[in-house]
């Protein structure tokens, strides 16, 4: 361990983030040869890892193949709830719409769990693979210097880390570090609303249906748990959501039975709530040289459609590939190593540098070259704008309190409900919403 030191290390890709996504494309990577760096502002493994909340994520059938290719899906299943219906109705009006997973060949449309079930996973298979973990460490900027970029971190009382890396990757959030750092802007649309995340039970059993609501105060999801929990996202104004957060339980409860009725009977019980602002916000680039930007660094989505981490998750899964395709040891590549432990890299905040971090044969392979991260751009082009538009083109139109728009949305459900091919296309936003699938969202190997 190094203490109250500037310590200097060099490595092949150097990932900032350690949530979900930068967790997900660490474990990703390490079935390469190359030494790949994990950096997180939290200690290694901790629950408390922002990420890592009890917020509940819909995870589509290409994530749930992208979990079972990284070896993290069997630690997740347990907690995870399949989810074989969808139904969308509009609060005092006529239009609903519904999608079962039977009628669309499926044995699931997606499954629910929890962030903090989904990171502890992760955790626990990085802890096994060949991935150098630095935490805590906060990133502090990030500059460019010949063919590698220099990242800047601070380790808190074990002083300040400079690592270098053919190729950084930004996975830091929506407010990058690693993106400012290198120039790049990013727009964002606040929309002035607010989440209220609860777990709540019911008299009946969920079924495993999903349902979506859409509201007079905004739109309302409970998305089906384990336990017979229903985890609730309920959007609010700023000024209102604060209020229903002060609110006594069992009047709370009362508010929530109003706007959503009888479906699940009454409603016996709330937990904990929490409040999360919600905006768009788009990168106004994907790459950079010598940089990959992945996650909700390059876009931040509302929860309305349960998309953003999906899609964040293709990004990773994308870069991946390419990096996979293009690495010259793919032939050789194995599967993923099991009972190998990370030594004392968790154990320990400092920074080691690294040596007999895995071999390298393939030394000339440069994971940074401007012509990966170009396809990587590329790729995810249409995906990403056709997912951005989705969505926010659902919150505009769900939250548009005028009549005539409330008469087209609940005429659009009608029609969609009665169409087949409408719900064959809205299902195939599991594995992406337009152009090349990644393999691991497919279920093929990397």
């Amino acid at each position: 361990m190094n203490t109250a030191a500037t310590v200097d290390m060099a490595t092949d890709i150097a990932i900032a983030g350690g949530g979900l996504v930068g967790a997900s494309l660490a474990l990703a990577l390490a079935q390469l040869s190359l030494k790949v760096t994990l950096i997180e502002a939290s200690p290694f493994g901790v629950s408390q890892q922002p990420s890592f909340d009890d917020r509940t994520t819909a995870l589509s059938n290409g994530s749930r193949r992208i979990f079972e290719a990284l070896g993290v899906w069997p630690l997740i299943e347990r907690e995870a709830t399949a989810i074989r219906r969808i139904h969308v109705s509009d609060q005092g009006r006529f239009g609903f719409a519904r999608i079962n997973a039977a009628e669309q060949g499926m044995d699931a449309l997606g499954f629910v769990a929890t962030n903090r079930v989904m990171g502890a996973a992760l955790w626990r298979r990085l802890q096994e693979q060949a991935v150098q973990v630095i935490a805590p460490a906060r990133v502090t900027g990030m500059t460019l210097h010949g063919e590698r970029q220099r990242i800047q971190c601070d380790l808190g009382a074990n002083g300040s880390a400079t690592i270098e890396a053919k190729l950084a990757v930004a996975a830091d959030g929506s407010h990058s570090v690693l993106r400012q750092s290198a120039g790049i802007g990013a727009q964002t649309w606040d929309y002035r609303q607010v989440a209220l995340v609860a777990n709540v039970f019911a008299q009946r059993f969920h079924d495993h249906v999903a349902y979506e609501r859409f509201t007079a105060r905004g739109p309302l999801a409970l998305l089906p748990l384990s336990e017979g929990r229903l985890g609730l996202i309920w959007t609010f104004d700023p000024e209102a959501a604060e209020d229903m957060l002060q609110l006594p339980d069992e009047r709370f409860i009362d508010q929530l039975q109003q706007a959503f009725g009888f479906r699940l009977g009454r409603f016996t019980r709330v937990g904990a709530r929490a409040l999360y602002p919600l905006s768009l916000t788009r990168s106004d680039q994907y790459v950079a040289q010598r940089l990959a930007i992945v996650g909700n660094a390059a876009q931040s989505l509302h929860p309305i459609a349960g998309q953003g981490f999906n899609l964040g998750l293709r990004d990773a899964a994308s870069l991946a590939e390419i990096l996979a395709d293009a690495h010259p040891g793919r032939e050789a590549r194995g599967g993923f190593r099991s009972g190998q432990g990370v030594d004392d890299r968790a154990a320990h905040p400092g920074v080691d540098r690294g040596e007999g971090h895995g071999e390298r044969p393939e030394a000339a392979f440069d994971p940074g070259d401007r012509a990966l991260l170009e396809r990587y751009c590329e790729w995810r082009l249409a995906d990403r704008r056709n997912i951005v538009r989705f969505t926010d083109g659902l919150v505009r139109l769900f939250t548009q309190p005028f009549g005539p728009a409330k008469f087209l949305r609940d005429a659009g459900m009608l029609a969609f409900d009665l169409m087949p091919v409408a719900k064959d296309a809205l299902s195939q936003l599991s594995l992406g919403a337009a152009g090349k699938v990644p393999r691991l969202a497919r279920g093929a190997r990397l």
